[in-house]
């Protein structure tokens, strides 16, 4: 079967971003989901879920939410249970639910023997029929905090160990003896919600953090300087010194200095962490160096005896359905236009390949009303837009901040360098295409 619509694989925030980027410029589209219907990680039910119980956003409802579909709530950092119904309630009312396939897993994206289009293979969970189908493009949003990064350790450990994905309820650490590796945001949720279970907590950590809390001066802390940005340099100057202000410095807890300036790693939105290792809940560990049994030996010469650990080591980014030459990957990322394009322009888009403070699900909205854009646009005006991409530098993306050079921050941009990237990039679309843009309505409350 042949279609010449595009396909879209996934309908969690960003595939539902790219099904009513495409649905308001009037292009069909058909979707696929592997899990029970829309929402992605959010929906704790999924088995792909990296959900945990006490799981809440870590940016603010009013910097998070889609512009035309305000949240149906006031709390500033609403739960999972809130969000997996917000996409519901988006998906419904705009009329994207009918448009995917649930329990529809995609399991390969190959090029059209003849070059026109793309094979996509998927097989429904529940009856385990497989089938292939012929889409003139495919939109991957199938997610970025899937796929567990899990590191090895010299030595082997006897006790229990698994990654924070894993990961659902403080319950699973009653009466353990936990180490946590990593202090990350999901690290130091998950070590606030252990300090009422385990019977200890460490947390082992090879760098230093910046603790940002969630409320300045009475309002989230993410809701401020919305203007204008500051030169990264002036910002990152102010904002150190007011966190110095609000939490102090993490060392005196134990943390390690980090070497690296504020907002060159993603901070830790999460200062009940540093209240729980003042009251000595929890202690911060050196680096791990080996394991011996239920032994865990740091580098700092220490150790100590565990029952459980739990790998907060992030995650990778993983399209296994799609040969990766296709995507450009290079290094530990593909290498795309605008995190969107691979350069070669070969019909494949992805959906949410950014990490990026406070950038939000409008952000992804930018991102697929481009895609929709360049789809919508004639043949003359996708060739000018392919040759700019080709003839000229591609936009600095940093904001003039020096992220760190790991693997995890291999598709991390500044939010207001993205966007406005984003934002000229769809004007010089439709300009082209003669194209006027359309006029978006907020939902009321």
């Amino acid at each position: 079967m042949h279609d010449r619509r595009p396909a879209i694989i996934g309908a969690g925030p960003s595939g539902l971003a790219a099904a009513r980027a495409l649905q308001r410029a009037g292009i069909p589209f058909t979707g696929f989901e592997a899990s029970r219907g829309v929402g992605g990680l959010w929906d704790i039910e999924n088995p792909r879920s990296t959900m945990y119980e006490s799981a809440h956003l870590i940016s603010s409802r009013t910097t998070t939410q889609f512009t035309e579909f305000p949240m149906r709530t006031d709390a500033d950092y609403p739960s999972h249970r809130v969000l997996i119904e917000y996409f519901r309630d988006f998906a419904d009312h705009f009329g994207l639910t009918a448009q995917f396939r649930f329990d529809t897993a995609v399991t390969s994206v190959t090029p059209a023997p003849d070059g026109d289009g793309w094979d996509v293979t998927a097989t429904n969970s529940a009856t385990g029929a497989q089938a292939t189908e012929r889409f003139g493009s495919v939109i991957f949003a199938n997610g970025t905090l899937a796929e567990p990064a899990v590191p090895t350790f010299r030595g082997e450990f006897t006790g229990e160990i698994f990654h924070t994905s894993q990961y659902t309820s403080p319950r699973e650490l009653d009466d353990r003896r936990v180490l946590i590796i990593g202090a990350g945001n999901s690290g130091c949720d998950i070590a606030v919600d252990a300090v009422h279970h385990a019977t200890s907590v460490d947390m082992s950590v090879r760098r230093g953090y910046y603790f940002v809390p969630r409320y300045l001066f009475g309002k989230p802390s993410d809701t401020l300087n919305q203007g204008t940005p500051l030169p990264a340099r002036i910002k990152q100057f102010i904002d150190t010194r007011v966190l110095r202000a609000f939490t102090g410095d993490p060392v005196r807890f134990g943390f390690p200095k980090p070497d690296y300036r504020i907002y060159e790693a993603h901070p830790v939105v999460n200062t009940l962490v540093l209240n729980h290792l003042g009251q000595g809940d929890l202690r911060i560990r050196a680096d791990v160096d080996r394991f011996d049994g239920r032994t865990v030996h740091f580098r700092d010469g220490s150790s100590c005896d565990y029952d459980t650990v739990l790998l907060a080591t992030g995650y990778t980014l993983d399209y296994p359905f799609v040969e990766r030459s296709a995507l450009n990957w290079t290094g530990a990322a593909p290498k795309l236009f605008l995190n969107i394009f691979p350069p070669s322009f070969n019909g494949l888009y992805v959906m949410g390949m950014i990490e990026a403070s406070g950038i939000g699900w409008q952000g992804r909205a930018e991102q697929a009303e481009l895609i929709a854009a360049y789809l919508a646009a004639d043949s003359d005006a996708q060739a000018r837009f392919r040759a700019g991409v080709t003839d000229r530098p591609w936009p600095d993306l940093t904001g003039g901040y020096r992220y760190l050079a790991l693997a995890r921050m291999a598709h991390y941009v500044n939010k207001d360098a993205y966007r406005a990237a984003v934002r000229r990039a769809i004007a010089s679309l439709r300009s082209d295409a003669g194209i006027r843009p359309a006029r978006r309505r907020r939902r009321t409350r």
